[in-house]
């Protein structure tokens, strides 16, 4: 019997002996919870800095405490989609060290686990995995580096899991829908979106030849495809050449962006690029546009939504228009997080670091004259 059912045996017991003891039914939900906890920050590879109170919460040298590592380093997860290997030796010998620190002999599978990842060869790239609110993970294949092969589009950025977490909170927005997403990177925020919010169709999209081939593999590792539901593609784009006849192709009921405001180089692509998204005929409802940027820099930031609010001159014969935005959330830089009234999602899902000191800001972007209902 492996040590995920017998912990899991263990827990079952525990209620059925307690089924009529309220405090121990607490505990137990509180013990779950922690276990979550960890789950989640062990495959996304973030800092588990509750190690030592969660630990401490749930009596590490009992049996609820070797629950911990089926949830994380021995979860049939981690064999399939593996974190790191420097951070997975960080957290086993943690995990080891605090076991022993509280008088408990650590399971062989530990000092297993850790044998096999001490003399192992780092890698360039390794699995991280998000949880959604559904239970189901996003594992993604990314570069330890952030800026590699002359791109920064190999991993995950925030304003991705910003993005996520606020189209999972509103998936009626994305429902039914053709959906483009802009400067895809590795994948995160359309594949969440594929995951929970039910779109018709989905194209990913981005224009370095590096993370096109990322992420066409990260969509296949994620059973996503041509004749998946939804249907899904991923498009090489290259925003100074796009045309509008080849962007109405597409057919986009929805338009999502993720971190693409942080070269002031190319924001001027971007504000052409949207403008002939949003030119549609007057008889034609106009695409929801999201756009979600982690605010590193506010002159760039602020030097894009300044081109926004300016008049715009297409081709010679086209109509001209004025692209404007409407913020639907914001997180400000060392605050707490939002909750989920104010419209982030943060009350349904924690895909992001809880310690970010950055601002992030996500904007609608519409037709000057058109507005969409407030989302």
């Amino acid at each position: 019997m492996s040590i995920s059912e017998r912990c899991a045996r263990w827990i079952v017991g525990i209620v059925e002996v307690n089924k009529c003891s309220p405090r121990m039914a607490h505990r137990l939900a509180e013990t779950a919870e922690i276990l979550k906890e960890f789950s989640v920050l062990f495959f996304a590879m973030r800092r588990v800095a509750p190690l030592q109170t969660g630990s401490a919460r749930i009596g590490i040298q009992n049996p609820q405490g070797r629950v911990f590592s089926p949830q994380t380093c021995l979860h049939p997860l981690c064999q399939k989609f593996p974190p790191s290997v420097r951070y997975r030796r960080l957290f086993l010998s943690e995990l080891i060290k605090r076991q022993e620190a509280a008088g408990c002999d650590p399971l062989d599978e530990l000092y297993d686990a850790l044998a096999e990842v001490v003399g192992a060869e780092e890698s360039s790239e390794s699995f991280r995995s998000y949880r959604l609110p559904c239970g189901a993970f996003v594992s993604l294949l990314e570069n330890a580096a952030l800026i590699s092969v002359g791109t920064t589009g190999l991993v995950t950025w925030e304003a991705a899991l910003y993005l996520a977490e606020w189209a999972l909170d509103h998936p009626q927005l994305f429902a039914g829908r053709t959906v483009l997403e802009l400067g895809s990177g590795v994948g995160m925020s359309g594949i969440s979106i594929c995951r929970s919010c039910s779109p018709r169709r989905f194209v990913f999209s981005d224009c370095h030849p590096a993370v096109l081939q990322k992420l066409r593999q990260n969509v296949r590792l994620n059973g996503l495809g041509s004749d998946s539901r939804p249907a899904v593609r991923v498009d090489q784009l290259d925003w100074t050449t796009a045309t509008g006849e080849e962007l109405r192709a597409i057919g986009a009921d929805a338009v999502v962006a993720a971190d693409v405001v942080f070269d002031p180089d190319l924001t001027g692509s971007l504000v052409q690029l949207l403008s002939k998204l949003l030119q549609r005929p007057s008889t034609e409802a106009q695409p929801l546009v999201l756009i979600c940027s982690t605010i590193r820099n506010p002159q760039t930031y602020g030097g894009f939504k300044l081109q926004l609010g300016k008049p715009l001159c297409p081709a010679r014969g086209a109509m001209k228009l004025t692209v404007t935005s409407r913020r639907v959330f914001v997180h400000r830089k060392g605050g707490p997080r939002p909750r989920g009234d104010e419209r982030t999602g943060a009350s349904r899902l924690s895909l992001r670091q809880s310690d970010s000191h950055r601002a992030a800001e996500g904007l609608q972007v519409t037709n000057k004259g058109f507005l969409h209902k407030h989302v």
